[in-house]
């Protein structure tokens, strides 16, 4: 069973690949904002658990769109991911500036947010009618309180948290500025394995029929 990924995220491929799954990269090239802008104005300000799922189905839709255009066809699963991190009621997302960033771990460090991963399953392989389901997940994080301004400089600096919500990784250098994560680790991440495995079988696919050997494929 084929599974196309939605995103161009290192960290859900490779968390993909060693939870033994070889996907197919789609890129889906949806506008983030322009996509919760356009929601919020039918139904006012989204939390971060609806905006996570609302993203993560766009993205999937997108990525399915591309794969059939010109009368192709999607031979498996295409799976949308996307993520949050909440703080004090605020929502964050990926901070772009090394400012932001900074800023961002200042207030943070010594405290607990939540980080939201939601998720869209499209089982495409009924050309007529594609059945779809969605799941969002949450686990707490908390930071280490001895951080340093130095640390968090060095960090910054290392490019690493610009492009991941909330600016922070458990997976790569930022794992060593996190005391503790209550919940399924891959949602930080960005995908939550125990999940997709139950998404999968809520459309009749057993988790085993995903693994893979092959060699990574990617559509640019």
């Amino acid at each position: 069973m084929r599974l196309y990924l939605a995103s161009t995220s290192p960290a859900r491929l490779a968390t993909l690949r060693a939870a033994g799954i070889e996907p197919v990269v789609v890129p889906s090239g949806v506008d983030e904002e322009a996509v919760v802008r356009d929601a919020e104005g039918q139904s006012g300000p989204l939390g971060a658990a609806d905006m996570v799922l609302l993203l993560a189905q766009a993205k999937a839709e997108a990525a399915l769109a591309q794969l059939v255009t010109g009368g192709g066809h999607c031979d498996g699963l295409v799976l949308g991911g996307d993520s949050a991190f909440l703080l004090d009621g605020v929502i964050h997302g990926k901070p772009h500036t090394a400012e932001r960033a900074t800023q961002r771990w200042q207030d943070q460090r010594g405290r607990t947010g939540e980080l939201f991963s939601g998720h869209w399953l499209i089982d495409a392989r009924s050309h007529e009618q594609p059945r779809a389901l969605g799941a969002t997940t949450v686990a707490r994080v908390t930071f280490a309180d001895d951080i340093t301004d130095s640390e968090i400089a060095a960090y910054v600096a290392t490019g690493e948290p610009l492009h991941v919500a909330g600016a922070f990784t458990i997976d790569a250098r930022g794992a060593a500025f996190i005391q503790r994560v209550e919940g399924d680790p891959s949602t930080v991440i960005g995908v939550s394995i125990p999940t997709v495995r139950q998404l999968a079988g809520r459309l009749g696919i057993s988790w085993p029929e995903l693994w893979s050997t092959a060699e990574s494929n990617s559509l640019d």
